[in-house]
C-alpha cells in the first residue's frame, strides 16, 4: 500500500480502512478512483500520517468481510440480501419520517425541508429502480459468466453487449445517489437539529445519516470490487476461449 494507490483500491483490499475513510470524510464510494496522495492533499491531510493510520486499521479483529475473495455470486447474494433488504425497509419509513416533519415544521423550516424533501425522493425512485435493474438483469448476467467460467465454457451471448456497458450506466446512478446524499447533507447543514427539533426530526435526521453510510458501503461494494472483477473475469473468458 502506497499513496499512489486509489482510495477504492485500498477499500477493496482492506475492507477495515473504511472506517478510517470515514473518519476524515473521504469518499471511498463514487470517489474511489483517486489516489491516496492527491486525496489528502484537498483535505490538508499529511499522506504518510494518514498511511500509517490506514496500516493500523489491518489487523483482522474485527474487520469486515473480505469480499474481494468472495464469489461474485456470494457477494451479489450479500448485497440482495443486506444491501438492497436495508433501502426497502428503511426508505418508506424515511420517507413517512419526512412527511410528519414537514406537516409540524414546515412554516418554521421550509426552505431547508422542502428541497430535503424533493432531494429525498428523487433519490428513493432512482434507488428504487436501480435495484430491480441489478437483480432482474445485471446480477443474474455476472452469475451466468462466473457459472460459466467455473465450468470451463463460453459464456453465453448477452443482449447489451458486454457487462461493461449496464456497469457504466450503474456507476452513473451511482454518481447521481452520491450527489444527491451530499445535497442532502448541504441542504441540513451536516444533519444539525434546529433547537425546536422534536424526537421525529432527530430519528428522521439519523435515518438520513444511517442511509448515507450504508449507501456509501453499498457503493463500494460493486464499485471497486463487484464491478472490477466481473469485467475482468468477462475479458479472461472470452479471451479464452478466442485463443482455444
Amino acid at each position: 500500500m502506497t499513496t499512489q494507490h486509489t482510495i477504492g483500491e485500498i477499500a477493496a483490499e482492506i475492507p477495515s480502512s473504511v472506517r478510517v475513510f470515514e473518519k476524515y470524510g473521504i469518499d471511498y464510494c463514487c470517489g474511489g478512483q483517486r489516489p491516496l496522495e492527491e486525496v489528502c492533499r484537498e483535505h490538508g491531510l499529511s499522506a504518510e500520517a494518514l498511511l500509517g493510520e490506514l496500516r493500523a486499521a489491518v489487523p483482522g479483529n474485527g474487520a469486515a468481510q473480505d469480499w474481494s475473495r468472495a464469489s461474485l455470486r456470494d457477494l451479489m447474494d450479500h448485497i440482495v440480501s443486506r444491501r438492497h433488504v436495508y433501502l426497502r425497509t428503511e426508505l418508506p419509513v424515511i420517507a413517512e419520517r419526512l412527511v410528519k416533519v414537514l406537516e409540524a415544521h414546515g412554516p418554521r423550516h421550509g426552505s431547508s425541508l422542502a428541497p430535503l424533501a424533493r432531494t429525498f425522493t428523487g433519490l428513493r425512485e432512482e434507488l428504487e429502480t436501480h435495484m430491480r435493474k441489478e437483480e432482474v438483469v445485471l446480477f443474474p448476467a455476472i452469475a451466468g459468466v462466473e457459472a460459466a467460467q467455473t465450468e470451463g465454457r463460453k459464456p453465453a451471448s448477452l443482449p447489451f453487449g458486454t457487462l461493461n456497458n449496464p456497469i457504466r450506466m450503474m456507476m452513473h446512478e451511482h454518481d447521481s445517489a452520491g450527489q444527491a446524499l451530499d445535497q442532502m447533507r448541504s441542504l441540513t447543514g451536516g444533519y444539525t437539529l434546529p433547537e425546536d427539533a422534536c424526537a421525529t426530526y432527530r430519528a428522521l435526521f439519523e435515518g438520513l445519516q444511517a442511509l448515507e453510510a450504508d449507501l456509501h458501503q453499498h457503493i463500494h461494494l460493486e464499485n471497486n470490487i463487484l464491478f472490477p472483477r466481473a469485467v475482468r473475469l468477462e475479458a479472461e473468458a472470452l479471451a479464452h476461449h478466442r485463443a482455444g
